[in-house]
């Protein structure tokens, strides 16, 4: 199972925010020292957020992507504000690994589809669920299916990875739900990212039991709940 650090980007700095709300952040600093920081310690991917875009619809962080994607060294994951084709390409122009569609993906799932056609294996879908239904447009909005039903119609298009998270959990340090994650790779097959309310290294082993091809580390390491070297060696 392999283990995201996140690094969430807003107005050019990293944060994290409480269920997804702007006024509820924390800020931890630079994301360029922080993408150093946990390369160093031993993390194999990194999963970043562009929050400035998903919540303007539009990206001034390519620059600093660039830099975010330099300074790690190694594949990246990001999501946020991704709408358009071009939307797509621009950050897979900045070095990105594989980009992340979230509420497109419900509302625009020909977006999807082209975008697979066109970066085989490096389209993700996130999808954010809360109450067991798809959640949208930065969580104040759902979309009228389950997280299941969204999953299966991704996979038909060529999706292959999902990152859940239950919006509910996510930045509260309440442990996530095991199992809502469960029960869609039980019935998708899929590989799923566990993501939302991770708080110790328990979580993540419960992640792992359940069958997760990876889980994102946000709150909980910045929180210093536990190291992202004690994480590692626990999923090894």
């Amino acid at each position: 199972m392999i283990l995201y650090p996140a690094i969430d980007m807003l107005d050019g700095q990293a944060v994290r925010l409480r269920q997804g709300k702007r006024d509820d952040v924390t800020v931890y600093g630079d994301p360029v020292a922080l993408a150093r920081q946990w390369r160093g310690q031993g993390a194999q991917w990194l999963h970043l957020v562009d929050l400035t875009a998903a919540f303007e619809g539009e990206t001034r962080h390519l620059p600093l992507i660039r830099e975010v994607v330099e300074a790690f060294g190694g594949p990246v994951e990001l999501g946020g504000g991704l709408r358009t084709m071009t939307d797509i390409d621009l950050r897979m122009e900045a070095g990105v690994t594989r980009v992340i569609i979230g509420t497109a993906a419900a509302e625009n799932p020909a977006l999807v589809e082209e975008a697979c056609r066109k970066y085989p294996g490096r389209v993700a879908v996130g999808i954010d669920a809360k109450d067991g239904l798809v959640a949208t447009r930065g969580w104040v909005a759902t979309a009228g299916m389950t997280a299941i039903e969204l999953a299966l119609r991704m996979r038909a298009l060529g999706v292959t990875t999902v990152i859940y998270t239950d919006v509910s959990r996510d930045g509260m340090m309440q442990g996530p739900n095991v199992s809502a994650t469960r029960a869609l790779i039980e019935a998708t097959g899929l590989e799923i990212i566990g993501s939302g309310g991770v708080s110790a290294v328990g979580d993540l082993l419960a992640f792992r039991e359940a069958g997760c091809a990876g889980a994102i580390l946000g709150k909980a390491l910045y929180e210093k709940a536990f190291t992202l070297a004690d994480a590692l060696s626990a999923v090894e």
